[in-house]
């Protein structure tokens, strides 16, 4: 009793775990419940499918007309995703067929459409009944037949000249579509480049906008210009042409004179080669010019008519030797009837400029009193000061000199 009992139950747990597995398997899968309004529903029943890219994803609930609008219940399986955004559309398979609504677009991202969720009537569309297509044609060929546009005979008279113009130019015409064609791909080829340039635009355009002040004045400017050079055009014609009669004897004068300017230019260009050689010369000028100028026009006395200098010839040499230098170049200093010139060459006598510096100096012996070396009452100094400023005078009378051998035929 006891085996056939856990038989039992053994048999019973495993119908239940069958069973229980059946019904996650085939029970059906949730729904959604999605309301969406349209303009109507013509051929669109409860029961008619709903539909994702042709597949049945649920069906219509229920069908109810509100005034001008009529509302659809539809319910949805929660296992296909639906974009919340997304627009439900009445398709027509057939004439004859039902219609069903379909969502579009595919669900690819972001958020999904959910339990109670409504579509408005401005993401809904329907399709355009035949009998709507029937009226508009009828409405059209009334509003251009005999009582419409054609009731002068407006219409025939189109249609005649038309045929007319048209009539051989079947090629033409055909080409011309063509390539219109062929520039409307173009076009849309470049469509980047075009967009590009229209953005360009734009900014140019919105440039000249906060600059419109600025363009008025110009335009404003231009006008006066403008107004001016009317004004002026008689003197403007004159000058013109009295401008190309000079061209024309600039031009003659070229031609004739052809040989001389080619060889001016040459010169010229060595001119310039010698200017480019000397140009730091001519900098340094440039530089200094402006002063010695300034300086040369402050030098001149107007009162005496001179020009008042400092005379530095002699350089940085000591004034006392140079002055000695030129009585014995010039011969106006004798001592002892010898030319001091050849002091040097005596042996054992000191060079000329030291002999002349103790003379000059007023005390050669450097014993602090005023020297006469020749005794003769006139001091050393004196005498040779004598000798330099005044002409006629000289020093042939000095024939000795104190602490110098007596040199022979000295006076004579």
């Amino acid at each position: 009793m006891t085996g056939r009992l856990q038989r039992l139950v053994a048999a019973a747990a495993a119908l239940l775990l069958v069973g229980t597995l059946g019904w996650i398997v085939l029970r059906p899968a949730g729904q959604m419940r999605v309301t969406a309004w349209f303009g109507q529903t013509v051929g669109l029943y409860e029961g008619s499918d709903v539909r994702v890219l042709g597949i049945d994803v649920g069906e219509i609930t229920d069908v109810t007309p509100m005034g001008d609008r009529v509302r659809v219940e539809m319910l949805v399986d929660e296992d296909y995703q639906v974009p919340a955004d997304a627009a439900a559309v009445i398709l027509a398979p057939s004439l004859v067929a039902d219609r069903y609504v379909q969502f579009a677009p595919v669900y690819s991202g972001g958020p999904v459409m959910t339990d109670g969720a409504e579509v408005p009537i401005e993401r809904t569309a329907t399709p355009v009944e035949l009998d709507q297509v029937y009226g508009a044609l009828d409405d059209l060929s009334v509003a251009l037949g005999p009582t419409g546009a054609n009731e002068d005979g407006a219409l025939a008279d189109l249609v005649s000249t038309g045929a007319a113009n048209l009539e051989g130019n079947g090629q033409a015409l055909n080409d011309t579509l063509t390539g219109f064609s062929q520039a409307v791909e173009t076009l849309s080829d470049n469509r980047q480049d075009l967009f590009g340039s229209v953005d360009s635009l734009q900014t140019f355009t919105s440039a000249l906008a906060t600059i419109d002040s600025q363009v008025g004045q110009f335009n404003t400017n231009l006008a006066a210009v403008a107004e001016q050079l009317a004004g002026e055009r008689e003197d403007l014609a004159a000058a013109i042409a009295l401008l190309s009669s000079s061209l024309g004897q600039v031009a003659a004068f070229v031609q004739q004179n052809t040989t001389l300017l080619t060889t001016n230019v040459d010169r010229l260009a060595a001119v310039t080669l010698t200017l480019v050689q000397q140009r730091q010369a001519l900098a340094q000028v440039l530089d200094v010019a402006p002063a010695a100028i300034g300086n040369l026009a402050h030098a001149y006395n107007p009162d005496y008519g001179t020009l008042d200098t400092r005379d530095n010839s002699l350089g940085s040499q000591n004034a006392d030797v140079v002055v000695c230098q030129l009585l014995g170049q010039t011969g106006r200093l004798q001592l002892a009837g010898l030319d001091l010139g050849d002091l040097p060459g005596l042996l054992g006598l000191p060079p000329i400029d030291q002999v002349c510096a103790r003379l000059l100096s007023g005390d050669p012996g450097g014993d602090g009193a005023v020297d006469d070396l020749n005794a003769n009452g006139v001091p050393d100094l004196q005498e040779l000061l004598t000798a330099v400023f005044s002409p006629s005078a000289g020093l042939a009378g000095i024939t000795t000199l104190p602490g110098l051998p007596t040199i022979p035929g000295a006076g004579q």
